[in-house]
């Protein structure tokens, strides 16, 4: 079973990631850290329910490392975007031998937290990268635990593919979150939010 964990929006820079999150949500990211083995860094923004918002670019003080990087951020180009999303499971091996393209499982830490996750060797999710990553929180490490309530809460996640329909079908029966539904259309992830400044988006 999978459940949504959270959403990741990729940017240049970790600045540019964060202004633009603050002008959409009106709410900037706080700290979070390094991924040293991906080359990477980011910030982090708790939502209710024990979702977040995680800001993620290419650290420019780690060394580039000698496989493609996660998120496809190697690739990535322009304006900071909502890029992707996270489901969790408990079980890590049965989640990819139900979907067997998602990548190999890597194990992670930064500071008190640690995760498995499976990560396409190229770095690209299925299906022009809609396809959620799957990760796995060690027993008693999720951040969301300990990230401040800022009011805001998800009420959709739309995730747009030309072939959705296959998208869907492919996580019926892992995925029942009622908030993400899938349209036939240009690639493209798009999320609403509930604040207190009313409704937001983020795509």
């Amino acid at each position: 079973m999978l459940e949504l964990d959270h959403l990741a929006i990729t940017a240049a820079t970790l600045e540019e990631g964060d202004a633009w999150l603050e002008d959409a949500l009106g709410t900037r990211a706080g700290p979070g850290g390094q991924h040293p083995h991906f080359g990477t860094h980011n910030r982090l923004l708790g939502l209710a329910g024990g979702l977040y918002l995680e800001v993620i670019a290419v650290d420019p003080d780690a060394p580039r490392p000698a496989h493609p990087r996660w998120f496809d951020l190697d690739s990535r180009s322009g304006a900071p975007r909502l890029g992707n999303w996270i489901c969790r499971t408990d079980d890590l091996a049965a989640a990819r031998a139900a979907l067997p393209d998602i990548g190999p499982e890597v194990a992670l830490s930064r500071g008190d937290l640690a995760w498995r996750m499976a990560v396409p060797e190229d770095g690209k999710l299925p299906f022009e990268g809609c396809h959620p990553a799957i990760i796995q929180w060690e027993a008693g490490t999720h951040p969301g635990d300990s990230l401040p309530d800022h009011g805001i809460s998800l009420r959709r996640l739309i995730v747009t593919h030309p072939d959705a329909q296959a998208l869907e079908e492919r996580l019926a029966g892992h995925l029942t979150d009622r908030r993400v539904v899938f349209e036939t259309g240009s690639t493209a992830l798009r999320a609403e939010f509930d604040t207190p400044g009313g409704c937001r988006f983020l795509g």
